[in-house]
């Protein structure tokens, strides 16, 4: 006698992942970064400062969110150690270290945010002495200057670019080739476990609170930021 069909196993459930504002300091530094490099080329130094002094308010946000924000969204939740990295690369990572920012990804995220740490700071203490004076640079060793000048219009923008454009490629590979949809998991902010874990994961905290908590911090970056940029001439 035929036997009925067994019903397909139900899919496993999805997790929050990405907390509202870590989504929204990726989208937004984002397009500050694209917007930073066209107004680089076109010459339009006064939004060229604004969109930098934008940036450097979010990448303080991001640094203190690295210690305060959703569980996936903190930075001990994606310093791995080589043995790790080792692991992923071979196929036989843990779902945890698959489901946030894998080993690999979190090499790109973490050298990303250092060298747009690098450009701001550069920017800040930079004067070429034609187009643009950062409100820092007489705080600092002329030479000091000179040379921040040079890295931020040379080697840190195009260091800038590349990490930029190697993230973008990174992201296309796992659409294409893994079949992880990883933009949606940062619109949306949840993802969807591939396997049953050992040990249950936790989801990051999203709510109200945390979300008032990240707009209140993020204000204080903003404050800070404008502070900064009061102090040019």
């Amino acid at each position: 006698m035929p036997t009925a069909a067994e019903p397909a196993p139900s899919p496993l459930p999805a997790l929050r992942v990405w907390d509202l504002p870590t989504r929204l300091f990726h989208w937004m530094l984002a397009a500050a970064v694209v917007a930073l490099v066209a107004t680089a080329k076109a010459g339009a130094m006064e939004w060229h400062f604004r969109l930098g002094y934008t940036v450097m308010a979010l990448l303080l946000f991001r640094v203190l969110w690295g210690f305060a924000g959703g569980r996936w969204s903190r930075f001990a939740a994606f310093v791995y150690r080589p043995g790790a990295i080792l692991a992923y690369l071979r196929g036989q990572a843990p779902p945890a270290h698959r489901l946030g920012h894998n080993p690999l990804g979190a090499l790109s995220v973490f050298a990303l945010l250092a060298v747009l740490l690098l450009q701001v700071a550069t920017g800040l203490v930079s004067d070429d002495a034609i187009s643009f004076t950062g409100p820092l640079a007489d705080k600092v060793p002329g030479a000091w200057s000179s040379a921040a000048t040079d890295w931020h219009k040379s080697a840190g923008q195009w260091l800038v670019i590349g990490l930029a454009l190697l993230h973008v490629a990174a992201v296309l590979f796992y659409a294409l080739v893994k079949r992880q949809d990883l933009v949606r998991a940062m619109v949306v902010g949840d993802r969807r476990l591939a396997e049953t874990p050992a040990v249950p994961l936790q989801p990051s905290r999203d709510d109200a609170v945390t979300r008032l908590g990240a707009a209140v911090l993020f204000a204080l970056c903003a404050a800070l930021s404008a502070w900064v940029a009061s102090m040019q001439g």
